[in-house]
């Protein structure tokens, strides 16, 4: 265990030096190649601004810490993390010079030292946790783990644990009280009232225990032992595999809570950061690109059949409530609009409209309806009236999606779940692609799905029709 917490620390201390070379590189390269116009005011206090760029990085760990060491790290929430952790940097960066005196002065040089360090720190932290999970499947710094319980918890543990040996994970084996898995396991350890003299003779970083609640002294001993002899323990709750959700912990004076699903989106702060970019990017895009796309788009709808340019409809919004969606209108008037998706090769789709929906086009009114505040650009797409009432009935988890405003595109459209659902199975996946939308939301994987669209916008989607 001394040995692994050395690594360890080793690990952080080599990536927080990393990080300082990197960020040092950065600030010296600007200084070189930048016009001496705005840089001449740092000269005679260089020695000063390179103290305080270096006392600013530690400081900012405090705001940000370092997860790079972590056995969990998604290279998502590295880019984020790097993103605040270098906003943070640069703004007391930024303080710094200007107690100095110099910070008027360097505008330009701050603004520019600060986009280039969110690109190159970005994928410097990444390019540091793909060599951190490639020395860690060769078998370095991996933590000495016992599971207790070879049920189908432990087992399935074990799985993810063995197909991925990036997580840094060394299963020495199993303890069960049933005996007769001793010759269905390569690695059965004994009896749970072995652990203690197994772990007394073996260096165990730490212990996993995947035995039923039932069991709860048997737990309580162990969780006991574990914390006299200072290893970290662990719970699996048994009804986890009924649930499949992250859960969060809290505490209602010394009751403990567990709650099922984590949604950032109901932080209010998070909430008004959506909010401000959905109304920043509606206006920008109705203010420039909708009033010439409707003047060329709508003329086409018009010569193409007889009927309105948008096209209204009924829609499920935000916790249910009914709002009306709009959409260039891509179908000659039908009786069946409001029932029937549109399918492949649909008689009642105009060629304009069938180039319109393969392009997205015909999603740009919607704009209005993020400005009006009924959607927001990204979320899971609203689903007419009489979809809503059949899926609601045969998907258990699916209202949970109307816990977020529908959005122009979402994480399913992007994921292949764009346009008609033959079949159960395939809005099941579009919904289980809302709910993971709603519980791991972030400002970055919105921009991301935003991305991914406009480039899908131009190569065309075969499921668009």
């Amino acid at each position: 265990m001394i040995r692994n917490d050395k690594q360890e620390y080793i690990i952080q201390w080599l990536i927080g030096i990393g990080d300082l070379v990197v960020l040092n590189l950065i600030f010296f390269c600007i200084y070189n190649f930048l016009d001496p116009l705005y840089t001449a005011t740092m000269v005679p206090k260089m020695r000063e601004i390179i103290l305080l760029l270096n006392f600013c990085y530690f400081f900012s760990l405090y705001f940000v810490p370092m997860k790079l060491h972590m056995s969990v790290v998604f290279l998502d929430k590295i880019v984020q993390r790097s993103f605040y952790f270098v906003t943070i940097f640069i703004f007391l960066f930024a303080i710094c010079l200007t107690f100095l005196n110099v910070g008027n002065d360097l505008a330009t040089f701050i603004v520019i030292y600060y986009l280039a360090s969110l690109l190159i720190f970005s994928l410097w932290r990444v390019l540091v946790r793909i060599m951190v999970k490639t020395y860690r499947r060769k078998g370095y710094n991996a933590k000495n783990i016992i599971i207790v319980g070879a049920g189908k918890n432990g087992m399935e543990l074990y799985q993810v644990i063995k197909t991925d040996l990036a997580y840094g994970f060394n299963v020495l084996g199993f303890f069960d009280d049933n005996t007769i898995l001793k010759d269905i396991l390569p690695n059965y350890l004994g009896r749970i009232n072995q652990i203690e003299e197994y772990v007394k003779n073996h260096d165990i970083d730490e212990i996993y225990c995947t035995i039923p609640g039932t069991n709860s002294e048997k737990i309580s001993e162990l969780l006991n032992f574990a914390e006299k002899n200072m290893i970290r323990f662990y719970i699996i709750p048994e009804f986890y595999r009924n649930v499949k959700k992250s859960m969060i912990l809290e505490v209602m004076e010394s009751i403990p809570l567990l709650t099922i699903r984590t949604e950032p989106l109901q932080s209010p702060y998070n909430r008004f950061i959506k909010r401000c970019f959905d109304i920043v990017f509606s206006a920008a895009v109705l203010v420039t690109v909708f009033p010439l796309l409707y003047i060329i788009a709508g003329t086409f709808i018009k010569f193409s059949s007889k009927g309105p340019i948008l096209f209204k409809q009924k829609r499920n919004g935000l916790y249910g409530k009914v709002f009306e969606c709009y959409k260039f209108r891509t179908m000659r008037i039908n009786k069946e609009a409001d029932k029937q998706q549109a399918i492949k090769d649909d008689p009642r789709t105009t060629k304009v409209g069938s180039f319109l929906r393969h392009t997205n086009l015909d999603e740009f009114p919607q704009f209005i309806n993020v400005l009006k505040g009924d959607m927001s650009v990204v979320g899971p797409r609203p689903h007419m009236l009489k979809h809503t009432e059949q899926y609601s009935i045969l998907i258990d988890k699916y209202m949970i999606r109307h816990l977020v405003k529908p959005g122009i595109t979402g994480w399913a459209q992007i994921t292949g779940y764009r346009g008609e659902t033959r079949t159960l199975e395939q809005m099941e996946g579009r919904v289980k692609r809302d709910v993971w939308y709603l519980e791991n939301w972030s400002f970055f994987l919105d921009l991301k799905i935003i991305v991914v669209t406009i480039i899908n916008m131009f190569k065309g989607e075969s499921n668009a029709y």
